[in-house]
């Protein structure tokens, strides 16, 4: 199979509930040409943002399955806490729906917000017992309830990750809001293209340093985007580590993370350099899995203007000799169940027809 492990998907105009778009929260025009929210608008740059179109273009790229992230935008940061409630449900409410009427093209996954833990340890379990999602997404950042800006991985949200742990969750880690907290003008895509790598790696350098990788083991985290900033900022990071050791009391050696079984990341680094790099960081390509970012601009997507298609940069790296022929396959499909947890899971074993994968379980 091929298996793409970074997706989004729009909800059409009519599925959005009336008060998200009546106190501004989030909506789409009736047209489908724009995503809103108060304040804020971007273009919907192709059809492929909606179901029906999503699934012809995945059949024409001969993409058998995806997994569908949240939309970022509905992370529910700095939303009062009853309206955060009801579009976090909303949201994994309609991604369930997705799931449950597409088992075998699409993974969905839900969102929760870490401010409020109690709450998200709610919503993990009735995602998790009731509407069978097992994709736990989760920004690098959140606004704490007094309004303060923290890393997702934090001794605050220990009981969450203490929960996934205990369902054996996949766990995709994914940027958005840094204009919120980046005392910076908002020009020229900065923080698309500059601050979301930034924010990919404090996330990545915390989730390291507090050793949460050997401290939940049935998690398997993945970063978005390549953690594309975490892998060359790796030296950097060591360097600090044993020339300021008075800094990092008590945390763990950013070397001994590198390459472990259950940190992963996409290959969305737009370049087959970056990519190389990371190949060559983790010993080999174990702990990579496709990932497209579909159906965004800065996703891998059919674009004249740069000669690109889906799948183009792994195409790209196995004729530049950077993987081979097994590699190539095994980051398509099976590095992605793999993080997906397909070893344990027997109803994505169903869903999918994994006869191989039964076996080994």
């Amino acid at each position: 199979m091929r298996i793409n492990g970074h997706s989004h998907l729009l909800p059409y105009p009519e599925q959005i509930p009336r008060f998200m778009k009546e106190r501004e929260i989030f909506w789409i025009d009736e047209d489908r040409k724009y995503m809103i929210q108060k304040n804020w608008k971007r273009p919907v740059t192709d059809s492929s943002f909606f179901l029906n179109e999503k699934l012809e273009w995945m059949a024409r790229h001969k993409i058998d399955h995806a997994v569908v992230l949240n939309l970022s935008q509905l992370y529910g940061n700095g939303l009062r806490v009853e309206e955060m409630k009801q579009v976090l449900r909303w949201q994994n409410d309609f991604n369930a729906q997705v799931q449950h009427q597409h088992p075998d093209k699409f993974t969905c996954g839900f969102v929760i917000h870490a401010g409020f833990v109690r709450s998200a340890l709610w919503e993990i379990e009735r995602c998790v017992e009731e509407l069978g999602l097992r994709v736990l997404c989760l920004p690098t950042h959140y606004m704490d309830s007094i309004g303060s800006w923290r890393t997702i991985f934090d001794p605050e949200t220990e009981p969450i990750l203490e929960l996934a742990n205990s369902y054996k969750l996949a766990i995709e880690i994914h940027p958005y809001d840094g204009e919120k907290f980046i005392n910076l003008e908002n020009v020229a895509w900065r923080f698309h293209l500059v601050w979301m790598l930034a924010q990919c790696a404090d996330a990545y350098h915390f989730y390291t340093l507090m050793g949460y990788h050997e401290k939940y083991p049935g998690i398997r985290v993945c970063f978005a985007h390549g953690g594309q900033l975490a892998q060359i900022n790796l030296g950097r990071r060591i360097q600090g580590f044993d020339g300021r050791p008075d800094l990092f009391k008590g945390m763990m050696h950013p070397r001994k993370a590198v390459g472990h079984p259950n940190i992963y990341f996409d290959t969305l680094v737009h370049d087959t350099y970056s990519l190389e790099l990371m190949v060559k960081r983790l010993k080999g390509t174990d702990q990579i899995i496709l990932g497209l970012d579909d159906p965004y601009p800065l996703g891998e997507m059919e674009s004249e203007p740069q000669s690109s298609y889906p799948g183009k940069l792994l195409d790209l790296a196995l004729a530049e000799g950077i993987i081979n022929e097994k590699q190539h396959q095994e980051i398509w499909e099976d590095n992605v169940l793999r993080w997906l947890g397909a070893e344990h899971d027997l109803a994505l074993q169903n869903r999918l027809n994994l006869s191989q994968w039964k076996e080994r379980a």
